[in-house]
């Protein structure tokens, strides 16, 4: 499993939820099809007139999240970009997605604009198996931020977080250890530490 596997995923599924936020801060979803990945990127398009390219040329943040039947996830928070030469990219994509001709027919498919993602940070979530399993990857020249917890040395070794953990992931030791590849970042063993021994990894 690695980024361009999951960008796979995505383009698997087509159709994934698509998050911006809008001119007055409120956040907006929508669901997209992902129209073409080639390596490092997704490509998507949508209409002029639409409230999503408005926001998507605003400031191009978004996220994107897409769920498999078997209950894998894929998430992908980045920075959208405006590709030029419009008329090319979009015939492109009527190629690649021939339903597309059914929705916007003959010319009427260059009101759409094309925009594409090659940085941002990718998760993968797995929930069909126990324990469930994550991962998370970088996407072009990005640093992925530690999510979760991570046990500090002040541990006293009393074994409480791991009798509370949901999916067992924490193992004893000196001290004490999160797995994270298994961990729901639910923060249960965070609350209940006696000695708050347990930290956010994104504060360390």
């Amino acid at each position: 499993m690695n980024a361009q596997t999951c960008l796979a995923l995505l383009r698997s599924l087509k159709d994934a939820a698509f998050a911006t936020v809008d001119e007055n801060n409120m956040p907006q979803v929508r669901i997209i099809d992902v129209m073409l990945v080639e390596e490092g990127k997704l490509h998507f398009c949508t209409a002029r007139g639409k409230d999503f390219y408005q926001q998507l040329m605003h400031n191009g943040n978004v996220a994107i999240t897409g769920l498999t039947s078997d209950y894998q996830m894929v998430r992908l928070m980045g920075k959208a970009k405006h590709l030029t030469e419009q008329k090319k990219w979009i015939d492109r994509i009527f190629v690649e997605n021939k339903s597309m001709n059914d929705v916007y027919p003959r010319q009427s498919r260059y009101i759409l604009e094309p925009f594409y993602i090659d940085t941002g940070a990718v998760e993968w979530f797995d929930l069909g198996h126990q324990p469930i399993e994550r991962k998370s990857f970088p996407l072009g020249q990005t640093t992925v931020k530690a999510k979760g917890f991570i046990i500090s040395e002040t541990c006293i070794g009393c074994g409480k977080c791991a009798s509370l953990c949901p999916q067992q992931c924490i193992t004893a030791g000196n001290p004490y250890h999160i797995e994270q590849s298994h961990c729901l970042h639910c923060g249960r063993c965070y609350e209940n530490c006696p000695v708050k021994a347990i930290k956010k990894a994104e504060t360390l």
